[in-house]
C-alpha cells in the first residue's frame, strides 16, 4: 500500500486490516501516514526509507525480536536520515500506545528546533485518525491527550538536562558533541527503564576520540556493553554523486579508496569536490564527517598515520591465502586496567587473532596461554615460536612459559632496533616492518573494525636524527584512543626472535609428548 484509502470505501474488516498493518509495520506507516520536507525543497512527500534507514531498521528490529528491547549506538555521516528515521519510529509508537513518552536530547538549540519541527510536521500532515488531540507545544513538547502520551525534545546543555521523569523511547542525537556527556548518560540510564518494548538509540557523527561517544562505540564494538553498534557509510546515499569533470583522474590515495570500498567515479568525484570545497582539501576531515568505515570516522586518513587505510582495507578483504612458513604467535600481555592481553598468529602472508582478555594476573595468563598452546599442538597447528612482550607483566609471563618448556622468545619494544639509523627503538622498527608487510600485496588479516582502527590510528614523527618514532601508548590515550593491543601483538610476530631453529621446535614437541 502506498496511499491512504478513503475510510468510506473500506469495510470494517478492511479498516481493521489496514490499522493492524500500520501498527505493526513502520514502512507502511511511513509511506501512508508520515510526511517529510524533501532536501531539495517543495511540497511534503511520504516517508520512503533510504538504504541507510532500511539498514538501521533491520538491525533494530533484529535486536528487538532477540532481546525484547532496543539499545543501539549509531555511527554515521551527515544528512543520512538517521534522525528522521528515529523520530518517525517514535511517532509510530506513540500513535497507538497509551501512556508512553518519547524523549529526544540534542547537542545544540538549532538541532532541537529542527527535530521538534520534524515531529510537529508529522503531526500537522498526518490524517485525522493519526493526529490525536494535542495540547500546546510548550517547551518543545507534543502532548497526545487522547492517549496520555508525550513527545519531548530538549538540548543537552546543563548537567540536569534529561535526568527527570521516565521515557520509554529516547534518542540521543549527536552524542559526540554533547556538553556534560558523562552526566547526561548517567541520567539517561535512570530515565529509560530496563523493560520490554523500550528503546534507547544513541547516534552521532564522529568528533574525534577524546569523548564519551567514541568510548561507548569502542565498548559496543568489543561486545563489552549492551549497545548494538550500527555503522552507516556515506556512499549508501544515492544523492552523493557528481559527474566527473573533463580530464578527471584519480590520485593514488583515491585509487586505494576506490578499491577499498568498491566505489564508482561519480562517487569519487563527489568526494573530491566535497573535500575541496567544504574541507579545504583535508581528506581526514571528510572522513570524519562522511565516513566510509568506522575506523576512518575516528582515525581519519591523517598524513601522520604510519599505516594507511588502503593496505589495511585490502588485507581485510583478502581471503583464500595459504599460510606458508613458521607459525609465529605474538603475545602482548596486560594485567589490569583498560588494556587487554592479546594473542595473534602470523604464518607468512596470513594472520589471525587467537584471543584477547582483560583483568588476568601473571599466572592466570600463563595458564590460559599454555592451554591454548597445548590444544594447538595437538591439532597440528602449534606455534613454532611465541614472541612475548617481556616488559612489565610480560617479564613474568615470558619467564614462566619458558620454565614450562614452551618455545618463547622475549621481545622488548623499548630495546635498540636492528637499524639504529632509521628507528628510535624496536617497536618503531617492528611496526614499520608490519606496515611494509601490509603494503606488499597480498596479505590477509582479520576482518575487524577494531584491528583496522588500531593499525591506522598510530601516528609517527621524526626525532632530531630523522629517525622514525611512533607515538607512545600514553600519547594515544591522551588523544582518547585505547592501547593498540591487537596491533602490537601482530607487530611482535615480525621480531628477529622469530628465527627459531626447527630442531628447537622438535625438542619442544618431544618434551610435551606430542612426537
Amino acid at each position: 500500500m502506498s496511499a491512504v484509502l478513503a475510510p468510506s470505501k473500506l469495510t470494517l474488516e478492511q479498516k481493521a486490516a489496514v490499522t493492524l498493518q500500520r501498527m505493526t509495520d513502520l514502512n507502511i506507516f511511513g509511506r501512508q501516514i508520515l510526511k517529510i520536507r524533501p532536501k531539495s525543497g517543495g511540497l511534503s512527500v511520504p516517508l520512503v526509507m533510504n538504504e541507510a534507514q532500511w539498514h538501521l531498521h533491520r538491525k533494530l528490529e533484529e535486536q528487538r525480536l532477540s532481546i525484547g528491547r532496543i539499545r543501539a549506538i549509531v555511527l554515521k555521516g551527515r544528512q543520512q536520515g538517521v534522525s528522521t528515521y528515529t523520530q518517525a519510529r517514535f511517532y509510530w509508537q506513540l500513535s497507538h500506545r497509551r501512556g508512553v513518552k518519547a524523549y529526544i536530547l540534542t547537542h545544540e538549540q538549532p538541532a532541537t528546533d529542527n527535530l521538534f519541527g520534524m515531529v510537529d510536521h508529522f503531526w500537522d500532515q498526518a490524517p485525522h485518525d493519526y493526529r490525536p488531540h494535542t495540547g500546546a507545544a510548550n517547551a518543545k513538547e507534543l502532548v497526545f491527550d487522547g492517549l496520555g502520551s508525550k513527545y519531548a525534545v530538549s538540548t543537552a546543555g546543563t548537567k540536569d538536562t534529561g535526568r527527570s521523569g521516565t521515557a520509554q523511547y529516547l534518542h540521543g542525537s549527536e552524542v559526540g558533541f554533547w556538553a556534560n556527556a558523562a552526566t547526561h548518560m548517567a541520567g539517561i540510564g535512570q530515565v529509560v527503564p530496563d523493560a520490554v518494548d523500550t528503546a534507547l538509540i544513541l547516534g552521532s557523527t564522529a568528533n574525534g576520540t577524546a569523548n564519551l561517544f567514541h568510548e561507548l562505540w569502542t565498548m559496543a564494538v568489543k561486545g563489552k556493553s549492551e549497545y548494538l553498534p550500527v555503522f552507516i557509510p556515506w556512499f549508501w546515499q544515492t544523492e552523493y554523486r557528481r559527474t566527473p569533470p573533463p580530464g578527471f583522474e584519480l590520485t593514488a590515495e583515491e585509487g586505494d579508496y576506490r578499491e577499498a570500498f568498491e566505489l564508482d567515479l561519480d562517487q569519487l568525484a563527489w568526494r573530491r569536490n566535497k573535500t575541496d570545497t567544504d574541507f579545504r582539501g583535508d581528506s581526514s576531515q571528510f572522513d570524519q564527517e562522511y565516513p566510509a568505515s568506522a575506523e576512518l570516522a575516528f582515525a581519519g586518513s591523517s598524513p601522520r598515520a604510519l599505516i594507511k587505510f588502503g593496505p589495511v582495507a585490502r588485507a581485510r578483504r583478502t581471503r583464500g591465502l595459504e599460510g606458508i612458513g613458521p607459525r609465529i604467535w605474538g603475545l602482548d600481555p596486560a594485567e589490569y586496567g583498560d588494556d587487554d592481553t592479546s594473542l595473534m598468529e602470523r604464518q607468512g602472508r596470513v594472520s589471525r587473532k587467537l584471543g584477547s582478555w582483560n583483568g588476568l594476573g601473571t599466572m592466570e595468563t600463563v595458564g590460559k596461554v599454555g592451554v591454548m598452546i597445548d590444544k594447538a599442538v595437538k591439532a597440528g597447528v602449534g606455534p613454532d615460536v611465541i614472541c612475548v612482550d617481556a616488559g612489565g607483566i610480560g617479564t613474568g609471563v615470558a619467564d614462566r612459559l619458558i620454565e614450562e618448556g614452551y618455545p618463547v622468545a622475549r621481545v622488548l619494544f623499548g630495546e635498540s632496533p636492528r637499524d639504529k639509523d632509521q628507528y628510535v627503538n624496536n617497536r618503531d622498527e617492528l611496526w614499520c616492518e608490519m606496515r611494509d608487510w601490509l603494503e606488499d600485496y597480498p596479505a590477509s588479516i582479520e576482518d575487524s573494525d577494531d584491528l583496522a582502527a588500531q593499525l591506522t590510528s598510530v601516528q609517527y614523527s621524526y626525532d632530531s636524527k630523522r629517525r622514525t618514532k611512533l607515538e607512545s601508548k600514553e600519547a594515544m590515550k591522551k588523544r582518547g584512543l585505547h592501547s593498540p593491543d591487537d596491533a602490537d601483538a601482530l607487530a611482535l610476530t615480525f621480531s628477529r626472535a622469530t628465527a627459531i631453529k626447527a630442531a628447537d621446535y622438535a625438542a619442544f614437541r618431544r618434551k610435551l609428548g606430542y612426537t
